[in-house]
């Protein structure tokens, strides 16, 4: 990566994890104090969820973290693994799930380090099981698509894109018994989704994880990456979907309601390390709430 952002980001990758965290509490901070529109989302979004500033603020911080971690995540060499950052809670939930053959979806909101959770599944379970297939959505600048397409090719882990093509990607996969990652709490294009409700609001959300355990049969598990203080790793949790039997549903807003309803369960379990100031209650083009 000869670019200056891929050089400047090969650079941070050599920090240590601990100091990629101090700078991005500032980077963090930096962004809430000089973004009026992501500072009111933020605190609009949080608010909704019915949390106080002693709260939500913490998350400010965590969402500085989450960029700088990035450089360690994508640009250290491949052969480095990430394997020592991490413990796990859930472990022998993943190996039942995926000893009965029918593949399995994880399904990981915006909340700790999201890209650490399948780097780490593509080490711990790639060789013997087969690849991650993570659902992605292509870089919306030009010059960053490289760089994000790059960084995230490596071994026990592939890419589908955010198409029908790469839905077919997804299916092949969990019909061979290997494991998806999807962010289900991410806004998905027009005619993708239904609304339903999240913290209590209308939220345009992706009928895809409902639908790909209609199709295979795949079994679902959430899944999270805690962040751990003084650059001390991650701790992937997995745990099985609460309400599996919701997601066979028919009736398209109800399985996304029950996908809504456990990922605002793991939310809440620590909400100082969820991405208030993703934009979730946007509406896609042509999109009011209601019009399904």
């Amino acid at each position: 990566m000869s670019t200056a952002p891929g050089s400047a980001l090969r650079w941070l990758a050599r920090w240590p994890l601990a100091w990629l965290h101090r700078l991005g509490d500032a980077v963090g901070w930096l962004a809430f104090a000089l973004s009026p529109t992501y500072r009111e989302r933020f605190v609009s979004n949080a608010r909704q969820a019915g949390l106080g500033p002693d709260e939500y603020k913490p998350a400010v911080a965590q969402a500085g973290r989450l960029v700088m971690e990035l450089a360690l995540l994508w640009m250290r060499p491949v052969d480095e693994s990430i394997l020592p950052l991490v413990r796990w809670t859930g472990e022998q939930v993943i190996l039942d799930a995926l000893a009965l053959g029918r593949g399995v979806v994880f399904l990981t909101p915006h909340i700790g380090c999201f890209e650490v959770t399948a780097q780490a599944y593509a080490e711990r379970f790639g060789a013997e099981y087969g690849p991650i297939t993570v659902l992605f959505r292509p870089a919306r600048k030009p010059w960053l698509r490289p760089l994000v397409s790059d960084a995230r090719v490596r071994p026990g882990l592939a890419t589908a894109p955010a198409t029908l093509a790469g839905v077919r990607q997804m299916i092949r996969a969990l019909r061979r018994g290997e494991a998806v990652g999807l962010l289900p709490d991410q806004v998905p294009p027009d005619g993708l989704g239904v609304w339903a409700p999240f913290f209590g609001k209308p939220a345009y959300t992706m009928t895809l994880a409902a639908r790909l355990i209609q199709q295979t049969g795949a079994v679902p598990l959430v899944a999270w990456g805690e962040r751990l203080d003084n650059g001390a790793g991650y701790i992937v949790h997995v745990a099985p979907f609460a309400q599996p039997a919701a997601l066979a549903s028919p009736i398209p807003s109800e399985s996304a309601a029950a996908v809504n309803a456990a990922m605002e369960a793991l939310i809440r379990e620590c909400p100082q390390q969820y991405m208030w100031g993703y934009h979730r209650y946007k509406a896609p083009a042509r999109r009011a709430p209601g019009a399904d």
